[in-house]
């Protein structure tokens, strides 16, 4: 072969990728949206360095999961609410359907939570800049101009970047980083049980599995071309999880060493000032108002379609409300909703953050379940079925997950009896 010809293969081969590439890494990068930053940063001040091991756990559950995801999406070509209902009937589900509703609402919840706290760090009131953000984030989306803010979004996000370059400006102890990369540890004690399945709930979550398969199947990724989409799941998670762990090295540099516990935006901003000095805060309520606006803009949107496509209702922002009256009620409702529950006064918006995430945790065996059947399923799946290392690493984290949330409630009753 010439070199003009292995130089025209290469490119086509750059051009498929780049042509793929995308929602592994957008939902993995979603991780660090508002709760996810308030997640890490909660975890860093109060635990240190001792959360790193969990993070390397669910970077290969979340590359485990999505794969999972988009493969269902490129073997099958439907949503992950579509497959349920036709494999395991209506009650099921509308069963599955209500906790997907139930954590995707307090996740939106939480990203208004995050433009409240943004908000308030530059003096402005959350009764004015909640539902300023509701009705933007709502015009934007039902406008259909969805696309051309994303961008804008996606750079803001960008700031997350930033505790990278703090974290290597502190010079922590790289040695005692790595020791806690690899050694578990566990406390009975619930607050730190419930931020162990906050930082996985954050991490892996319903949306980011239905997101995931809906916009590979939305994509029509043909299988002879899947190499890429597996290449981009695992780049994605693995880049996510990353900046995930700057975040907890950051706090646990700057502020757990001076027993600070993150509980309010103002104290979070801080692990940002050895980069940023004075304008620690400025750098934060930008990241943050950035990735609670994207967020806020994808996730009422995507489990509307989800519950409307369980359902089989009509969806979608080319048909008029008329015509699709469910579908804009929904995702009208869940907006207002989680702006409302913002406004209650005296609300702490940090730990609604992070405790969000830990009803995503807890509810997720119940989608991880269902989409383990299904991939596992021959007459849907084909040749394209989990393969063994797959089905003992994805049962092991919802066995994980179960059974660290079986002992939220259990270790407390023990130790009071």
């Amino acid at each position: 072969m010439t070199f003009r010809a292995r130089l025209a293969t290469a490119l086509r081969r750059l051009w498929l990728f780049l042509a793929i590439f995308g929602p592994g890494l957008i939902t993995a990068s979603a991780d660090n949206d508002a709760p996810g930053i308030a997640t890490y940063s909660m975890a860093g001040s109060t635990y240190g360095y001792r959360f790193l091991w969990l993070l390397v756990v669910v970077t290969l559950g979340e590359v485990i999961v999505q794969e999972m995801a988009a493969r269902m999406g490129a073997v099958t070509g439907k949503g992950t609410a579509d497959l349920i209902r036709e494999r395991f009937g209506v009650r099921v589900t509308a069963f599955a359907m209500l906790c997907l509703l139930v954590a995707n609402l307090g996740t939106t919840t939480a990203q208004f939570a995050g433009v409240a706290a943004a908000a308030e760090l530059f003096g402005l009131s959350r009764y004015i800049a909640v539902p300023l953000a509701a009705l933007l984030v709502g015009f934007v989306v039902l406008r259909g101009s969805y696309a051309y803010v994303e961008k804008a979004l996606l750079v803001l996000c960008l700031s997350a970047l930033s505790y990278a370059v703090s974290a290597i400006i502190l010079h922590p102890p790289w040695g005692e980083i790595l020791r806690q990369a690899v050694m578990p540890s566990f406390q009975s004690d619930p607050r730190y049980i419930l931020a162990v399945l906050a930082t996985i709930g954050t991490t892996i979550t319903p949306w980011g599995i239905i997101y995931m398969q809906a916009s590979v199947a939305d994509k029509g990724v043909e299988l002879k071309d899947y190499r890429a989409t597996r290449l981009d799941v695992t780049v994605g998670a693995t880049w996510g999880n990353v900046v995930s762990a700057f975040i907890v090295i950051c706090t646990a540099a700057t502020l757990y060493v001076h027993g600070i516990a993150v509980e309010t935006a103002e104290q979070a901003a801080r692990a940002l000032e050895p980069l940023a000095g004075a304008g620690a805060h400025a750098l934060f309520s930008v990241g943050l108002l950035g990735a609670s606006l994207l967020a806020a803009s994808v996730l009422p949107l995507s489990t509307t379609y989800a519950l409307c496509e369980a359902f089989g209702w009509e969806r979608g922002l080319d048909q008029r409300p008329r015509e699709a009256p469910v579908f804009y009620g929904l995702y009208i409702g869940i907006i207002a909703l989680s702006t409302l529950v913002v406004l209650i006064p005296g609300l702490p918006l940090f730990p609604i953050m992070w405790l969000s995430q830990s009803l995503n945790a807890i509810l997720l065996p119940v989608l991880l379940v269902l989409v383990l059947k299904l991939a596992n399923d021959r007459r849907l799946m084909g040749d394209w079925v989990n393969n063994r290392l797959q089905n003992v690493l994805a049962w092991g984290l919802t066995g994980l997950i179960t059974a660290i949330t079986v002992a939220l409630f259990v270790l407390p009753l023990s130790a009071g009896g």
